[in-house]
């Protein structure tokens, strides 16, 4: 069956370079040999390395590669623990005790312990106040202020002695990396030119062995993995910048899961007896933000700033027709910062909540003082001047695709209210440096309408609105000291009950404040073949958070 490696291998060789001919995009015939056994899956993604100090574009390859301590994944689900086994909070809710999995192994042999998982974190602390400080990848020196002490007490016990009550050791991002590799990586290099080339050494079921930028990673089953050696022959991630050739590849065989599909796309695909398709909740939030920037990068009129401007805006956004048309019903419609995925935090603040009226929405900004005084169809703002506002969009790397169809429909809608809109679509770095701190070359736009998916812990729900992740977790440049006060509240606690109500709090002063106005929480649209491979999830074939079911799928 060497001829079948070798038409899949150019199949998806073609799809990569763009050039595929349509009958072999579309064709069944390669679709019944899996003599390889190598899981092919496909994203958008764009990594840029695979240094976690370094990046937040290399989420997925990372989650494969290495653990978390903790994170999103082992709270929700008791079969997909990370680094540590188990763990618990004394009663100072100050001091955490971590068990590690005993004989765990890194991908190279080394014993992988507690002691690497304090190297972990004292190098991420050891960082702190430098230059060249470790604040600008994944693993990261955030949060890390409240952290008193990192020690392995033995092999298999790691401890994190916090100086607040807080649940950062459980809910940070640092991935484990081993303390033999790292020790002699200077924070300069971990923080910039170190790539961390492949081979790389991890504790995860797949360990990336070739980074091809733009177009793929292949991984290879980790020989030590704590589970056994996973029973597939490998994995090979593509990465495209749309969703087309994902639906493509899964039709044509070339492909044997495909993330990030849009409704027609999965549709399409769920008429196809060989292809299983499905449908969650995630953490996604899409949303209009309006630049609220008022020195440097700030837009082109004062009325952004202006909360009673962006609270009309609010109004002239149907969000029922954004899901029926734009997402064709799959996805939740905005409300709050927090999305339905995040149930212990969600509201849908039924008692301040705005609805859709482009009469009422004219009002207000007519009560507002912007009016169209000269009868040409275009309202003014303060100053005098006719709006003519510019909307940026785009789908950042690792987020599912924006359909460009939500953002024709809110241009529409403002025009129809006398603030026309002009619209210009970027790639995924072109968006992230548009929207970047000002201080760093960021702003100059007006609008953006773009989607940010984090973890569903009160800090990533919140990080929308933090003066201190302008330009990275917050892109409208919104400050707030009130917000800021609750989010570093919410941030001290360990009690669910009294983040719930600090989330609360906050989500309703940055909901009436409106710097953001969500559009909706879109669905992650999936799909598999079944003529592969088995063990794909039932809820989530494959996890959000972490290596399931890479760890787990056979070939049938």
């Amino acid at each position: 069956m060497k001829e079948w490696s070798l038409n899949r291998r150019a199949v998806v060789k073609a799809l990569l370079l763009g050039s595929a001919a349509p009958w072999v995009m579309n064709s069944r015939a390669f679709a019944s040999s899996c003599d390889d056994h190598i899981v092919r899956l496909a994203g958008i993604y764009a990594p840029d390395t695979m240094n976690p100090f370094a990046t937040w574009s290399s989420f997925r390859p990372f989650v494969y590669t290495y653990d978390f301590l903790v994170n999103v994944d082992a709270q929700r689900h008791p079969d997909r623990k990370g680094f540590a086994k188990e763990w618990f909070v004394a009663d100072d809710n100050l001091t955490w005790t971590f068990k590690i999995w005993p004989g765990m192994k890194w991908s190279d042999g080394q014993p992988a312990t507690a002691r690497d998982a304090a190297f972990t974190y004292n190098y991420l602390l050891g960082s702190i106040g430098k230059p060249d400080e470790l604040n600008v990848g994944q693993s990261s020196t955030e949060g890390m202020q409240d952290v008193e002490s990192v020690k392995a007490l033995d092999d298999e016990t790691l401890q994190i002695v916090t100086k607040v009550p807080t649940r950062w050791p459980i809910d940070n991002y640092v991935v484990m990396v081993p303390e033999h590799i790292w020790k002699d990586i200077s924070y300069a290099d971990a923080r910039g030119t170190f790539r961390n080339d492949p081979p790389l050494v991890g504790t995860g079921p797949m360990i990336v062995a070739e980074f091809q930028q733009g177009q793929f990673i292949r991984f290879t089953p980790n020989p030590n993995f704590r589970k056994g050696r996973p029973a597939t022959a490998g994995m090979i991630l593509y990465l495209f910048n749309t969703a087309d050739p994902i639906a493509q590849g899964l039709k044509s065989g070339s492909l044997d899961y495909g993330l990030s599909l849009t409704a027609a796309q999965w549709a399409d695909l769920s008429k196809d007896s060989g292809i299983v398709v499905g449908q969650q909740r995630i953490e996604q939030r899409n949303y209009l933000a309006f630049n609220t920037a008022s020195g440097q990068g700030t837009g082109r009129t004062k009325a952004l700033q202006d909360p009673a401007f962006r609270d009309a805006i609010g109004y002239a956004i149907d969000q029922k027709v954004i899901i029926d048309r734009a997402m064709r019903g799959h996805a939740d419609p905005g409300v709050g910062i927090v999305m339905p995925a995040a149930a212990d935090y969600y509201s849908d603040l039924s008692d301040i909540r705005r609805h859709f009226d482009l009469t009422e929405a004219g009002r207000r900004l007519d009560a507002a003082g912007y009016r169209d005084t000269n009868g040409d169809g275009v309202r003014e703002d303060k100053q005098g001047n006719s709006f003519q506002l510019d909307l940026i969009t785009g789908t950042a790397s690792g987020t599912l695709e924006m359909p460009i169809a939500a953002v024709q429909l809110i241009a529409g809608w403002l025009g129809q209210i006398g603030i026309p809109v002009s619209v210009t679509q970027l790639d995924s770095g072109a968006l992230i440096a548009r929207t970047a701190s000002p201080a760093k070359g960021g702003g100059g736009w007006d609008l953006l309408v773009a989607g940010t998916w984090l973890s569903p812990m009160p800090h990533d729900l919140l990080g929308l609105g933090s003066s201190k992740q302008i330009g990275s977790g917050n892109t409208s440049y919104w400050t707030n000291d009130k917000f800021d006060g609750l989010l570093s509240e919410a941030d001290r606690t360990v009690d669910p009950n009294k983040s719930k109500e600090l989330v609360d709090q906050a989500t309703r002063l940055i909901y009436t404040e409106a710097p953001y106005i969500m559009l909706c929480y879109p669905f992650f649209l999936e799909a598999y073949r079944k003529d592969c491979f088995e063990g794909w999830g039932t809820q989530d074939a494959i996890s959000a958070w972490g290596s399931f079911p890479l760890d787990r799928l056979r070939s049938i």
